[in-house]
């Protein structure tokens, strides 16, 4: 009968390795179907930026414009936060280098190239997109036309 007694009055300490193993194999599994949710943030960062500089952009140019026009529509450049914009005969940044960059402040982050097909249009790219295609391009830029201020050809491939 001490027997008996002694053998339920022990009690288990700790977990079996069989217990172990499989929290182990759920915690596996689980972290397998949570991974690809979280795995893509980067490219969203990276499109969220660009959009970023998308209004940035916008921004900027109807805000030259508007100093533009208060500073009577003639000058080929204004002040704006204390730096010198180029602007165009039409009111808006330029497309070149002192222009749109620097009215945006994104002058740092981004480059600014002619678009080698249209006149006045410019090409943003953010200095991080890479061109995975090996096409010798990036498909991650949008457009600025000098000529309105106005934004188009968001493209987005390769942020």
């Amino acid at each position: 009968m001490k027997a008996m007694t002694a053998l339920s009055a022990k009690q288990q300490k700790g977990f079996t390795l069989i217990e172990l193993v499989m929290v182990i194999v759920i915690l596996g599994i689980l972290a397998a179907f949570a991974l690809p949710r979280f795995a893509d943030l980067g490219t969203q960062a990276q499109t969220a930026v660009l959009d970023g500089a998308i209004g940035s952009t916008k921004s900027a140019a109807s805000i030259a414009h508007s100093a533009w026009l208060a500073d009577g529509s003639d000058p080929g450049s204004i002040t704006l936060d204390g730096v010198a914009v180029t602007m165009s005969g039409d009111g808006y940044p330029v497309e070149a280098t002192g222009g749109i960059d620097v009215a945006a402040q994104i002058v740092d982050d981004f480059t600014v190239e002619p678009d080698g097909g249209a006149s006045n249009i410019a090409r943003i790219t953010p200095n991080e997109a890479t061109d995975n295609d090996g096409n010798g391009t990036t498909d991650c830029y949008f457009e600025y036309d000098e000529t309105d201020g106005t934004v188009s050809n968001r493209t987005d491939g390769e942020c």
